[in-house]
């Protein structure tokens, strides 16, 4: 419960330093815990006795009847940004996850915990020479941070054999403050800022199904679906518009929404989910993950400039539908092997993902945002001691790839680790 607790001010630090961040929600964080990370967030598919597995609620309905399960995860990561001849690198840390399960009755388990939806944090400037004769300069300053999170507590229940259904019901909640100044060198020009803010507190909701059919004695393949419905988060999006000189000290403030507009609103997209796991003998697990986001159909706030007059007003058509593929595989030799070895979960996985998001170029053409590749090697590593020899140590390698046609390209390699307590709670205790 502390961990709970203190995870969401822990969240409320930045873990990404992409100005990519900068548009839509921001850049949407991975929502797998530590052993989905190994095969590069696979599992829609994959129902774990001994794993939470957040992907599909519908997962919950088999953990083990015996055990409680606590699963707490960080990583940390390696940045580099490269736009023509000119490269930089950041480093970042971040707590990324708190969940919990346990089998609540016969076929009916439960979930808990705390995970991020969103992240924002990025802080760069742009210069250039204007073309007159007092050399003025004109820099651009962007900056921005913030990020949703969500807390949620799911169920999974299996009403007949091979078959279950689930939810998850989320707490949706997060701010994000983003700043864009426009300064001059020269004093007799004025200095232009915009400052946009949004304070969400709202729901989201996740349904989930699995089937799985049976090919032989060892050979079993599960599909699973997922739901997610689009709906308005609030957020009272609000943008403050400073113009100021610093020869005159005048300033005029303006604020949008004026009197008499609507009110305006963030949205989040319906997403549909569909994945295949094959399962030989519990040894090899091979997944497939298809996930599409509606953006398409979202309408965001964006500034409006008719002939002078500005407005903060809803428009369609910012935003394009996300795509993203992912394959991943678990192979564990022997779960009840005598050497540790044999019982080490070996993992690895790929994935591709559309952007969600249109930027804009130097000449104001619409371009596509950036495109994402990215892939990963895992262990889950058994913890063995006189106590306890049911724990699980998940470590994972990953190398995500960024790029838009004429933009900064990204380059991040990521260290996951996550620490999955299995306790053996609901015994009960026979007196000889």
């Amino acid at each position: 419960m502390l961990l709970l607790l203190s995870a969401g001010s822990m969240m409320a630090q930045s873990g990404t330093n992409s100005p990519y961040s900068q548009f839509a929600l921001g850049a949407l964080s991975e929502q797998s815990s530590g052993f989905n990370r190994g095969m590069n967030g696979v599992g829609i598919g994959f129902h774990e006795h001994a794993q939470i597995n957040y992907l599909n609620p519908a997962s919950y309905a088999e953990l083990d009847s015996l055990t409680f399960l606590f699963d707490a995860g960080l990583a940390g990561q390696i940045t580099n940004f490269k736009e023509g001849d000119v490269k930089k690198n950041a480093n970042n840390a971040d707590f990324e996850y708190v969940v919990g399960g346990f089998r609540l009755f016969r076929h009916l388990g439960l979930s808990f915990g705390i995970l991020p939806y969103t992240n924002i944090g990025y802080s760069y400037a742009v210069t250039k020479q204007l073309d007159d004769a007092d050399k003025t300069t004109s820099t651009n300053t962007y900056s921005g941070s913030g990020g949703l999170h969500q807390i949620y507590l799911g169920f999974g229940w299996s009403p007949f054999r091979n078959f279950s259904i689930g939810v998850n019901g989320s707490y949706l909640y997060g701010s994000y403050t983003r700043s864009a100044i426009n300064s001059y060198s020269s004093s007799y020009v004025n200095t232009l800022s915009r400052q946009y803010s949004a304070d969400v507190r709202s729901y989201k909701l996740d349904f989930g199904a699995q089937y799985m059919q049976k090919l032989s004695n060892t050979d079993f393949l599960t599909l699973g679906l997922t739901y997610s419905p689009g709906h308005s988060i609030g957020g009272k999006p609000t943008l403050l518009e400073i113009t100021s000189n610093s020869q005159t000290s005048v300033s005029d403030t303006t604020t949008y929404p004026g009197a008499g507009q609507a009110n305006l609103k963030l949205e989040i997209p319906t997403t549909f989910g569909v994945g295949l796991m094959y399962n030989h003998s519990n040894q090899l697990k091979v997944g497939l993950d298809y996930t599409l986001q509606k953006w398409a159909d979202v309408d965001a706030p964006a500034v409006e400039n008719n002939n002078g007059t500005v407005s903060y007003v809803m428009q369609s058509g910012q935003y394009k539908n996300r795509h993203k593929v992912t394959v991943g595989a678990d192979y564990c030799p022997n779960a009840m092997g005598r050497h540790i070895y044999q019982r080490i979960h070996y993992r690895a996985g790929v994935s591709y993902a559309t952007p969600y998001y249109y930027i804009y170029n130097g000449s104001g053409i619409r371009e596509d945002g950036p495109k994402e590749l990215s892939a990963s090697l895992g262990f889950g590593i058994p913890i063995i001691n006189t106590w306890n020899n049911r724990s699980t140590l998940n470590i994972s390698a990953q190398w995500a790839h960024q790029s838009a046609t004429g933009f900064i390209s990204e380059n991040t390699f990521r260290i996951n680790i996550g620490l999955t307590f299995n306790e053996r709670w609901f015994a009960k205790w026979k007196l000889n």
